[in-house]
């Protein structure tokens, strides 16, 4: 009988490990979720608000190198999701790149993984908000981003939650409006494929950091590893469902891109804060133009929602383990969720809402999210061939990818997202002095 190992809470917070049978006592997550609906998931968390937000910073940082950045950050994704499908096949528990640090790299790199995450999540959370405005009033767009916020912060608070098979519905409605937009775009007669030409305006250093725009896009393919206690046949299935999943991706980003670049070419495309619509718009297609917003809209709440119950449910872990202040690991006694994490970090995300833009939202976001899946690379590298390691080069092009791409963001992302790394780093370093001194 094969022999799993069981990850549960105690009442005192810490992550105890029980080895059990299959047919034990012990409660575990049950594993019901094929290839189908893994791949599902992972559109859902990846093909959303991204595509609609991070276009136009994207074309200002790359200009007509646009499409080749869009390649890179491919590149990249396919790296990471690769070597964190290999090691969710491993270790198929919830959590991450928090647990492959810990287990392969050691504490330190659990951690560092972990805080990039929450640092990363929360700048995504606001970047999710802003898009929310951008599309439905653009003139107040961080007025709206706040009110969004705190409306699902609110929801959040008193436990309701986006049901799973909300999933499926949600990724519907955003790929039949991402459909309307190619459509439109490409059999418009103001469509030229002149605008697609890669010009003098591209440079190495804007293609990269293009790159690690657009890698907030794809950055959802860890859905798919978070989920190893609920899938069937873990190590076969996970493998199979982050690169289709991936790869599904890259086809409709790319003929997003394309199509949009045909209508405003990279200069209109940078400009707009709002770039789906303002295409179809120009296409001659203006009554698509309330159907997109409306979908960018749907699309970015899905994703704000899911992603502060994310951050809230990680900050509450990495509390129980005192890696957080404790005092955030409360439950709530009615509403049974995590609600002094909730509020930190809807606070936390109404202040960057109300004081960034989207493309300083996202800059920041990939440069903590990039940190974390240069530790899963890193973690990757560790495994042996009969834990079924991905080939070499693979987790080292991921860990190089992640570093040039996060280096090469704009340099107030670096800047601030170095120094939010370090204040981390610092505080774990300071908690480890304290706790590792003998007691009196």
């Amino acid at each position: 009988m094969d022999i799993v190992s069981r990850y549960r809470q105690s009442t005192d917070g810490r992550c105890a490990v029980s080895q059990a049978s299959q047919g034990g006592g012990a409660a575990v997550l049950e594993r019901r979720l094929g290839v189908f609906d893994a791949v599902v998931i992972g559109l859902g968390s990846m093909i959303g608000a991204g595509v609609f937000a991070a276009l136009a910073p994207a074309a200002r940082a790359a200009g007509s190198g646009l499409l080749v950045g869009l390649a890179v950050a491919a590149v990249v994704a396919y790296c990471n999701a690769t070597s964190s499908a290999r090691l969710a096949a491993r270790y198929p528990q919830s959590g991450g790149t928090y647990v492959y640090g810990r287990e392969r790299l050691g504490e330190f790199w659990g951690y560092l993984a972990g805080w990039g995450f929450v640092v990363g999540k929360t700048a995504s959370c606001a970047a999710m908000a802003l898009t929310v405005g951008s599309y439905i009033w653009p003139g107040q767009a961080h007025a709206v981003a706040v009110v969004a916020v705190v409306a699902l912060t609110a929801i959040n608070y008193v436990g309701v939650q986006k049901a799973a098979w909300l999933t499926r519905p949600i990724v519907a409605v955003v790929l039949a409006v991402l459909v309307a937009v190619v459509v439109a775009c490409l059999i418009s007669g103001r469509a030229r494929a002149g605008r697609l030409d890669i010009g003098a305006d591209a440079s190495v250093t804007g293609v990269l950091q293009a790159a690690g725009l657009l890698f907030f896009a794809f950055a959802g393919y860890a859905r798919i590893a978070t989920l190893g206690e609920e899938v069937r046949d873990p190590a076969r299935t996970i493998p199979r469902a982050v690169p289709l999943a991936l790869g599904i991706t890259l086809v409709v980003y790319a003929a997003v891109a394309v199509s949009v670049l045909t209508i405003l070419g990279p200069d209109g495309l940078a400009r707009d804060s709002a770039p789906l619509a303002e295409a179809v718009r120009q296409a001659g297609v203006p009554g698509l133009v309330p159907v997109v917003r409306a979908g960018a809209a749907v699309a970015a709440l899905g994703s704000l929602l899911a992603l502060i119950l994310g951050v809230s449910r990680t900050t509450l872990a990495m509390s129980r383990d005192h890696h957080l202040p404790h005092v955030l690991a409360a439950v709530h006694p009615r509403f049974k969720v995590p609600h002094r994490a909730e509020l930190l970090v809807g606070a936390v995300v109404m202040i960057l809402a109300a004081t960034t833009d989207v493309r300083g939202a996202i800059g920041f976001s990939s440069f903590g999210v990039l940190a974390y899946y240069a530790v899963a690379n890193a973690s990757a590298w560790t495994l042996t061939e009969k834990e079924n390691r991905p080939p070499r080069y693979i987790p080292v092009l991921g860990l190089v990818g992640c570093l040039v791409l996060a280096f090469t963001l704009p340099a107030t992302s670096v800047a601030w997202g170095a120094a939010v790394l370090a204040l981390g780093a610092a505080a774990y370093g300071v908690r480890r002095h304290f706790t590792a001194r003998p007691a009196r």
